[in-house]
């Protein structure tokens, strides 16, 4: 099972909205096949895995076990029913390492392959497994997207000087792995005067993956299109009271502007089917997510080398458990879970 987690991981950023899901064949404690989810829309961990076995071992098919970090699926979505091509190939015995808490399986593929007489074990390293897709879970447990808070701040607490002038705080290797984060979500959430004042791409174009949604708050629809998120490069969607128009590359988004901001861009985002989200800023967006309690991890990047006289006050976290740290040069980097 551990071995089908390093497995899922490998697809990181390219099968959202499904889950990362990884899958070893093993036969008299030989693994004799493996494989991952790669990208959305293709072929399941389970049929990779199948399909990986040598010729030579085609035989042993019939009387192995197949362990799988996430329950088959039992329904026809883009792909066909794992838990069919599983009977089909007389696979005598299925380790699950949790269940799936989407609606169309649930367990429905559990339930299948043991009305058709296979031997199903569930729970194995059901933590990490659940730990690996907790933006699929939450998704689909709470009904709303996953939340990462990210910000940068001086060794002061300031996330931006005094005066108009933009201020770089990390440094070009921390710049890196924030592109990475943003290729990990599905959107990317700014505020309207983050947009108007440091015209951000808010793609991941400083590392190979997907770029992210681009989201972002601007109530009286005042941004000047000239802004590099109105390129039309990359999907992006305007959350505002005035407008609601649907469009390929840039649509308009209708809040109600009579209840929580955050709120309503949680069903909003639900309901747009974006299962996780990183909110880059700025602080008072930020601040409002942490404010209602509504977010699951913030990583803040810390100069320790930089301070910023007067200027703005990085937002504050509460009820928040440090979970681990990094150094990149001058910059440090902790990462916090909500409690």
């Amino acid at each position: 099972m551990r071995r089908c987690l390093e497995l899922a991981r490998l697809g990181a950023g390219h099968v959202a909205p499904n889950p990362m899901v990884g899958s070893v064949l093993v036969y008299e404690d030989r693994i004799i096949g493996e494989g991952y989810h790669q990208l959305y829309g293709k072929a399941h961990a389970e049929v990779n895995c199948i399909n990986s076995v040598k010729e030579e071992d085609q035989p042993l098919i019939a009387r192995s076990t197949i362990y799988v970090s996430l329950e088959p699926c039992a329904h026809y979505g883009k792909t066909p029913p794992c838990a069919d091509l599983i009977i089909a190939r007389r696979i005598p015995r299925v380790v699950v390492g949790c269940r799936d808490p989407f609606p169309e399986v649930d367990g429905k593929g559990i339930e299948k392959l043991r009305a058709a007489g296979v031997e199903v074990t569930l729970g194995v390293l059901e933590a990490e497994c659940k730990e690996l897709n907790r933006r699929f879970f939450t998704f689909h447990t709470q009904h709303r997207p996953y939340i990462v808070l990210k910000w940068a701040q001086s060794m002061n607490g300031r996330i931006a000087g005094d005066g108009e002038g933009r201020v770089l705080i990390s440094n070009a290797y921390t710049n890196r792995l924030v592109h990475r984060w943003r290729s990990e979500e599905a959107g990317i959430l700014v505020g309207t005067r983050t947009a108007l004042a440091d015209d951000p791409a808010l793609t991941a174009r400083l590392w190979n993956g997907p770029d992210p949604v681009r989201l972002v708050i601007d109530k009286e629809l005042r941004l000047p299109g000239t802004l590099q998120l109105f390129d039309r490069k990359v999907r992006t969607i305007v959350f505002n009271l005035l407008k609601h128009e649907e469009g390929e590359l840039l649509s308009y988004y209708q809040l109600a502007g009579d209840s929580s901001l955050v709120h309503q861009l949680s069903v909003a985002l639900y309901q747009l089917k974006i299962q996780s989200v990183l909110v880059e800023g700025g602080a008072r967006l930020l601040q409002s997510f942490i404010d209602e309690g509504c977010w699951d991890e913030a990583r803040v990047i810390t100069n320790t080398k930089l301070e910023l006289p007067g200027g703005l006050s990085a937002p504050a976290l509460d009820k928040m458990q440090p979970i681990s740290h990094e150094d990149l040069f001058a910059d440090t980097i902790r990462y916090y879970r909500n409690i």
